[in-house]
């Protein structure tokens, strides 16, 4: 017997079999079916998927065989994996100088070995697809063909599984990102808000005082630090809403009423049937309520602050598709330019300089409905007419 050598890379082929996460894993379906249809094929009673680690021959799937896993140095595949050609085959074992007093042999009763090499795109040889025979025997052609095809197919599967480790990877740094990154939004946000609180009290007294002893003073600069602090705190209460919206995408579907959830804005809101308008009320099943009423909380109350009308109306309209729900919140504000539509729901992107209160805008509470609505498989989108209004449509999964 002949054992199999060393190949000149190999340092750098282990490192490629065991990033691939295959070793000492369960028997999986996909590998198992390779296997089968193989041995189908080139009507032999062994077939096997293999992987050569640093002392043995791993096997991922092995049709016709109960172990697996068997010692390198005596692996015909060993030998597979340093020739060049497509296919390595053994037509009679017994006749093989390399083979005939191997213990594959003697103890397996095999005489027929067929395997392709498992070439990775990086070039390495992670290990074969192969099949024996308990007798000497030749291959077809088109048998030869289906091995060789089916080997690129198990090499697709490892990479398949290579990708899903690094995507699975990715995802849990980016979870473990954005959880740091709550916990850091919601902890500064917080000690950020007392200190204003109290900017905003001591400039309200500083200004008190300086009245009664001044009362011609110029408080110019006094109103900008005031102006300051409450733009400032209105981005901090933005961060955390979004945060906390996110949270309700845990809440559990239900049935509910639309005309519930008016309702619930109206109060929230402190609206009235003359300004704020339910066109057509509607059964919702299966429906996030919470995620809906803070989407259309945000619209409904935008809809009101940036209206500069005498009369400012509000409305909610509904209807529904097969696989949809479709809600419109209509205003008769100023309307939004052409050019600023398209960035609308761009995070810090705003639409007007102030709301009719002097409130300059964030630019995040469009940011984080656009961001729920797409978590609940819809979409949104806007036209408005200058000195007309504004529509927003949004859809949302049955």
């Amino acid at each position: 017997m002949i054992k199999p050598s060393i190949p000149s890379n190999e340092p750098q082929r282990i490192e490629a079999v065991r990033n691939y996460n295959l070793l000492d894993t369960l028997p999986e379906p996909d590998f198992d079916n390779i296997t089968s249809l193989t041995a189908s094929i080139c009507d032999v009673p062994i077939s096997i998927i293999t992987l050569l680690d640093t002392e043995r021959n791993y096997l991922k799937s092995h049709h016709g065989l109960t172990f697996n896993e068997s010692p390198r140095n005596i692996s015909f595949c060993g030998h597979a994996i340093l020739d060049n050609n497509p296919i390595f085959i053994v037509e009679d074992a017994t006749k093989d100088e390399r083979f005939f007093d191997n213990p594959i042999i003697t103890e397996n009763n095999v005489k027929f070995y067929a395997g392709v090499p498992l070439i990775n795109p990086n070039g390495y040889a992670l290990g074969t697809l192969c099949i024996y025979d308990v007798e000497p025997r030749k291959l077809s052609e088109k048998q030869k063909e289906a091995l060789i095809i089916l080997a690129k197919q198990v090499v697709n599967l490892f990479e398949l599984r290579l990708k899903n480790k690094v995507l699975n990877e990715t995802l849990e740094s980016l979870e473990e990102r954005h959880n740091t990154l709550k916990t850091f939004a919601n902890k500064v946000s917080h000690d950020l808000k007392s200190p204003l609180a109290n900017i905003t009290s001591l400039s309200h007294l500083f200004k008190s005082e300086l009245i009664e002893t001044y009362p011609e003073i110029n408080l110019e600069y006094l109103n900008f630090i005031e102006e300051s602090a409450d733009t400032l705190r209105a981005y901090i209460d933005g961060i955390l809403k979004h945060y906390k919206s996110e949270s309700l995408l845990e809440k559990d579907k239900k049935e509910t009423k639309l005309a519930d959830v008016y309702q619930s804005i109206k109060t929230i809101l402190s609206l009235n049937e003359n300004n704020f308008k339910l066109l057509h009320n509607g059964t919702l099943k299966n429906v996030n309520t919470y995620v809906l009423e803070q989407i259309l909380l945000n619209l409904v109350d935008n809809g009101f602050k940036y209206n500069f009308k005498e009369k400012p109306v509000v409305s909610i309209d509904y209807e529904e598709n097969e696989t949809h729900h479709i809600f419109y919140v209509k205003d008769n504000g100023k309307g939004i330019d052409q050019n600023k539509q398209e960035a609308l729901f761009d995070l810090f992107n705003t639409a007007h300089e102030a709301d009719k209160h002097g409130n300059k805008g964030t630019g995040i509470g469009l940011f984080t409905v656009k961001s729920l609505i797409t978590k609940l498989n819809g979409t949104i989108e806007v036209s408005s007419i200058i000195n007309e209004g504004t529509t927003f449509k949004f859809s949302i999964l049955k």
